[in-house]
């Protein structure tokens, strides 16, 4: 007997020896991706490119072997002895359905995930992937989907199906929520630094509702109807320095707002021609204010000018570098990185502009 749990004693610091190693480096390029690196522009070349492929975000498959390897001798001998056997195995930390993400002020890439129920914490400096599947309350994430920074360091989560938007530590721990009295179904959201103002696009009721840090509801911006400064079912949004750019999905167009809420511009229109819009959704803006608009419907990031007018399409449907199934948030980062949720390719698509 006592040779027997010297045995389970050794074979359990095995495992633990072999759990204890982590990846130390993130790579863009998982799986051999790497020979894709700059070879693919937009426009092509001969012509002036402006966005060149940087990488890919898939899960696990972008960090290093020690995240998955296979069970050396010594772990499988244990699960056998402790009855887990064949039949072992842990779920893959894959994207699953990514819808929106940010990056922070440590240059960790959060990407919301509805298929998984979770966010997904792409951290660089540790080598490391973070899921973070605890809302409040006790609840997990349902149907994440927007998130921003909040206030001192804090992590803002809209969750469509709680009705909430979920308040997260730095380093993931529910805080508790605000929204739930008043949000039917949250999707996009946004926070201005500077008045700590928080808009939240409500698809359901038709409206942005604006909250201050606190969670109290101090505005709101629109109503349902097709013309200037209504929506219908607007979705994604993006608060830059000269307004608020709403994804006005059923009514074909994107929306600019001041911050105040009084109507600005309109970008797109409804349309079948590669530059009409018929499902927008993610909506960003780069440093020289061209707009990004992601079409879903035909899978297709669609690049504006500031006064509207189409510069340049990437995309079309299909798996390849390029392409996008069903694509969902944009948005960019201080580096001038562009990121692209491509929803049913279960990834998020890297671009580096390259300016002009």
């Amino acid at each position: 007997m006592n040779v027997l749990r010297l045995l389970f004693s050794a074979f359990a610091l095995l495992v633990l020896a072999s759990c204890a190693q982590t990846p130390t480096e993130m790579s863009y390029f998982p799986e051999g991706d790497g020979d894709k690196k700059g070879a693919y522009l937009w426009p092509p070349l001969p012509e002036v490119p402006r966005y060149r492929y940087t990488g890919q975000l898939l899960g696990e498959q972008n960090f290093g072997p020690a995240e998955r390897s296979a069970p050396g001798i010594g772990e499988t001998v244990f699960r056998w002895i402790v009855g887990l056997g064949a039949g072992f195995r842990s779920d893959p930390r894959v994207l699953v359905r990514p819808q929106s993400g940010m990056v922070d002020v440590n240059g960790r890439i959060i990407v919301t995930d509805v298929g998984r129920g979770a966010l997904f914490v792409f951290d660089p400096q540790q080598g490391k992937l973070f899921i973070w599947d605890s809302a409040d309350q006790g609840a997990a994430f349902s149907a994440p989907i927007g998130v921003a920074a909040g206030f001192g360091g804090e992590i803002l989560v809209a969750d469509a199906d709680l009705h909430r938007v979920v308040r997260l530590s730095s380093d993931g721990r529910p805080l508790g929520s605000f929204g739930a009295d008043s949000l039917l179904r949250p999707t996009g959201l946004a926070r201005d630094r500077g008045t700590g103002r928080v808009y939240v696009s409500d698809t359901r009721a038709h409206d942005i509702k604006v909250f201050d840090d606190k969670g109290l509801l101090i505005n709101r911006i629109g109503r349902r109807g097709s013309a200037v400064g209504e929506f219908n079912a607007p979705t994604h949004i993006s608060l830059v320095k000269d307004g608020l750019y709403v994804t006005d999905t059923l009514n074909a167009r994107v929306q600019i707002f001041s911050r105040d809420g009084r109507p600005l511009k309109i970008i797109g229109k409804r349309g079948l021609y590669v530059g009409n819009l018929t499902r927008p959704k993610g909506v960003t803006v780069d440093n020289d204010g061209n707009v990004y608009v992601v079409e879903s419907y035909y899978d297709h990031l669609l690049v504006f000018s500031q006064e509207g007018e189409f510069l340049l399409p990437i995309g079309g449907t299909g798996p390849e570098i390029g392409q996008f199934y069903l694509p969902a948030g944009a948005w960019f980062d201080d580096r001038g990185r562009l990121f692209v949720a491509d929803m049913y390719n279960g990834r998020v698509v890297m671009f580096q502009y390259l300016g002009g």
